[in-house]
Order: C-alpha cells, then structure tokens, then sequence
C-alpha cells in the first residue's frame, strides 16, 4: 500500500525513490511485523485467557506437559495479524504472487482455527476429523496451484529445479500439480507436528522465511538469477516482503511463545505458517530446497511415520520412545529449553547448507 500510494510521488520527491528498493521494504516489513506483534500481542493473549481458550492435554503427552494447561492457545492469530498487515503496508498490491500466499495463509487459518475451536470450545480435544481437515487442505492447495501456474510468466510453472546442479530441470508437466499439493499440505502439516515444545516450531520457521527472504530477491532479478542458475520468475522478488514480515511477526510471537511459554500458536497458526512456507517456495521454484532449510520439519515428519510404520510391522513395538521425535527427547530426560535450543541450533546449520547450494553448483 505504501509503495503503491508513494513511490510515484518520487518524480517530484527524491526522498520516495527509496520505496522502488525490495530489501529497503523488506526490512521495513521486518520492523513494522515485530512491532505489531508486540503492541497486540498482550492485548490478544489477554482475551485469549478471557475467553478460556486454553491448552487442553490429549492424556498421551510426556507427564510434564499437564503443567502446560490453561495456557492460551490459538496466538498464531498474532503471527498472522501482524503479518497479513506489514505485507500490505509495505509489499506492491499489483503483484499476483503476494494475493495468492495471502489466499493460501488465511484460507489454511480458518482450517486451523476451526479445528482449534472445536478443541477449546467444544472441549474435543481431537479437533477436527482428518478427514475433514486434509480435504479443506486439498482444496486450498489445488486452487493455489492453478493460479501459481496461470499468472507465470517465465515457463518455469511445471518444472521442477535441483539444487548443487547448474541445468537440471525436469517438467513434470500436469504431474506438478499433485507435487506441488504435497509440498504445501506436506509443509502445513509437518510444521503443525513440530509445535510440540515452546518456541520449537517458531525458531525454525523464522530461520525458514529469513532464509527465502534471499531466494525470493534472487528468483525475482534477472542478472542474478542468471549468474546464479537459477529460474528466474517474473515477480517472485515481491515475495521478499511476505518473508520478511512472517520473519518479524514470528520474532514478536517468539518474545511471548518462548519458554516458559505465555502462549502457545495453535492449529491456526502453526497449519497457515506451513502451507504460506510451501507455496513460496512452490513460487520460486526452490522445492526442494524447502526440504533443506526446513529439515527440522521434515525430521519431525519422517519420525511419526517411521514410528507408526515400524509399530505395524512389528506388532506393538516402538522406534522411538515417543513421536514426534521431541518427545523422544523429553521421556529420555533432556530438558525442554535444551531440546528447543538444540533443534534451533539444527535448523540455522540447515539454514546455511541451503543457502551454499546458490554456489556449489
């Protein structure tokens, strides 16, 4: 909105030329997030706690985590307050890609907030139906997809890229509809299981966003994407903003998510952080890449079907302790800060090894 109100003034103001500058909005984006985030942030955990929508137990979580109930959930409302707000402060309103992660982030709330709400309210503890919650998915992502491919305008829209690899691009033609699908629904869902631990699925989300921040400004240049070898997409530099502003509201959100958490994100939060991560990553063409930086996410995936798989094959035994793979840690006596710090430490060495595939290729 302010680019669109105040860059044309530039032409008789020098001082507007400065919102022609991605990263100059981006870090504004960043700023203007985490400053939302903490002005609202106390005023909605207090009507969180109003309204008694709180933490409720499963009965099959480590023993310490009963201290945990009564404490607010659903405050991924904060993340995408403050988000969904900077982004349309700060990032150009003509651009396609920011109105479809936009589409894709609050449709994939309301998901999430009606399951959450069915879990306080209704006092369900188990939410919505799978079945349910993973057609709504479905839907989001599909139509998300479709128009990612409609509005593309560099022939990148099927194809997929391979990181550490200069010209290795396959299109997967019709087939990349269903792949991309299973990268944002993937994405929402793996980030949900991660939520299991104050600040543990925040952190990596930060580091996830703050990480293609860089490849969003990338794919959106054409002298740098070509020096690069990557694909270049007509306006994916826009996304930038998007980032940068999930990168501040999830600073502010971590200011009050942190252990010992005052509140905890819920479905609302932790579904919609996941399936924007997907789709912006589905933009820029940099899928697997998603793979790398939010290697956490997909650890904490892979550990839930290693362990239900294993407990079919074998008949009632366990490969871990507990999953997903933080409780194993926890029933092994580590304490949560060092589990939560661990597994951030994990993510930001990720986070690096997905940034040198822009050169090691």
């Amino acid at each position: 909105m302010l680019y669109n109100l105040l860059y044309p003034l530039s032409e008789h103001f020098i001082v507007f030329n400065v919102f022609r500058y991605i990263t100059f909005r981006t870090i504004y984006a960043i700023i203007t997030a985490f400053i939302l985030s903490i002005i609202f942030g106390p005023k909605i955990i207090k009507e969180l706690k109003n309204m008694q929508i709180s933490q409720k137990a499963k009965g099959y979580e480590p023993e310490r985590h009963k201290e945990k109930e009564g404490t607010p959930t659903m405050g991924g409302i904060l993340i995408i307050l403050s988000s969904v707000i900077s982004t349309l402060l700060w990032a150009d309103l003509r651009n396609y890609y920011i109105w479809i992660v936009i589409y894709v982030f609050i449709f994939t709330a309301a998901i999430g907030l009606f399951d959450d709400y069915i879990k306080t309210v209704k006092k369900n503890p188990e939410g919505l139906t799978p079945r349910a919650k993973f057609l709504s998915q479905l839907v989001v992502a599909i139509t998300a997809t479709i128009l990612i491919i409609y509005v593309d305008k560099s022939g990148y829209s099927t194809k997929l890229a391979f990181p550490f690899f200069k010209r290795l691009v396959i299109d997967l033609s019709y087939f990349y509809i269903l792949f991309a699908v299973f990268i944002i629904v993937g994405t929402s869902n793996a980030v949900n299981l991660t939520d299991g631990l104050d600040g543990l699925a925040i952190m990596p989300t930060v580091i996830s966003f703050g990480t293609f921040i860089l490849f969003s400004y990338l794919a959106g240049h054409i002298k740098f994407s070509t020096y690069l070898h990557i694909p270049y997409v007509v306006g994916s530099g826009e996304l930038a903003i998007f980032c940068g502003s999930m990168v501040g509201a999830g600073l502010g959100f971590l200011w009050f998510n942190a252990f010992p958490a005052s509140v905890f994100m819920g479905d609302v939060g932790s579904l919609s952080i996941g399936s924007a991560l997907g789709t912006v990553a589905i933009i820029v063409k940099q899928e697997i890449v998603l793979a790398i930086v939010g290697g956490v996410f997909v650890l904490e995936t892979l550990s839930v079907i290693m362990q239900v798989g294993f407990f079919k094959v074998t008949k009632g035994k366990r490969l871990f302790r507990m999953a997903p793979i933080h409780h194993h840690f926890e029933l092994k006596g580590w304490s949560e800060p060092k589990i939560i710090v661990r597994f951030w430490i994990v993510s930001f060495l990720l986070a690096l090894l997905a940034l040198s595939t822009l050169k090691l290729r």
